[in-house]
């Protein structure tokens, strides 16, 4: 049984992957499921799960090649083998109906799935969701976007994951990508984003084959027809001081049905760290209708 105090470690298979996730207990509770970011960790959701935990049954996984979760072997970081982990996960488990809180490229897998179920989806909160993310770049020539892929491929073939010295220099590079992090933060998730390697060195636990985007993923369009048929109420939380092309900015809002924005100020990217008090009234508010 989870002690409801200290999340216990699970594992389970999707694509022959073995996966982590945690589970914060209280069994019997409305599912809540927890959803990292790219190249995060499911501990990110470690303060909003101590205030959520009396009143939900959180899980919170580790997607493929992050945190504790296994690397995939050739091309398996795509959006759409992200969302099967997802589906294979709340059925393995039984979490529908299951209530969704996800961040970054979280929010853009949350929303993709909860089009594809709609009715296993309660309600979803998405902070700082990346959008329309084909707008970062041109679409070239198939023969350019694959020959590009390739290319950048074979360069994550001979990149060498960064090692740092000591925990200090990686917890210095954490403050430093995130400057509205207070030390206590910072060095939480640098103590489970990092491991130790055997020569006394520390490296990021993510893959860094998570860099090199799919040349073929979900359409701009097929995302808008799956966003469409999103059943739940959703809340796009985002930070004045966060990323561009974000949900619930610019003509994202018009492909939802039931959905309200919430702008954070004096936070980042990571809203639900830089304002922790602020996002989980706003969770609560949302989540108590």
């Amino acid at each position: 049984m989870s002690d409801p105090d200290n999340p216990t470690s699970h594992t389970y298979f999707s694509q022959r992957l073995r996966l982590h996730y945690l589970d914060w207990g209280n069994a019997g509770a409305p599912n809540l499921l927890l959803l990292h970011g790219m190249r995060d960790h499911c501990r990110t959701w470690d303060w909003v799960a101590q205030r959520l935990r009396h009143r939900y049954h959180i899980v919170a996984p580790d997607l493929r090649g992050h945190g504790d979760s296994q690397w995939a072997i050739g091309s398996g970081y795509s959006h759409t083998a992200y969302v099967y982990d997802i589906a294979q996960l709340v059925r393995q488990l039984q979490l529908a109906p299951v209530t969704i809180i996800a961040h970054s490229m979280g929010g853009t897998l949350a929303c993709l799935y909860a089009g594809l179920y709609p009715e296993l989806v309660a309600r979803m909160i998405v902070i700082e969701g990346v959008g329309h993310w084909w707008r970062f770049f041109e679409r070239p020539p198939a023969q350019d976007r694959l020959r590009g892929w390739i290319d950048a491929t074979r360069e994550q073939a001979g990149r060498t994951p960064r090692r740092y010295q000591s925990l200090g220099d990686a917890f210095q590079r954490m403050q430093d990508t995130n400057p509205h992090l207070n030390p206590e933060q910072a060095r939480h998730l640098t103590e489970h984003g990092s491991h130790r390697n055997e020569d006394g060195t520390y490296t990021w636990k993510f893959d860094h084959y998570t860099h090199a985007h799919s040349p073929y993923d979900i359409t701009s369009e097929d995302t808008e027809a799956l966003w469409r048929e999103i059943a739940c109420p959703v809340l796009f939380v985002n930070a004045k001081q966060g990323y561009p092309h974000r949900i619930g900015q610019g003509d994202t809002l018009e492909h939802f049905r039931n959905a309200a924005v919430v702008d954070l100020d004096q936070a980042g990217h990571w809203a639900h760290h830089d304002q922790l008090d602020a996002f989980v009234g706003e969770a609560e508010r949302f989540l108590a209708h």
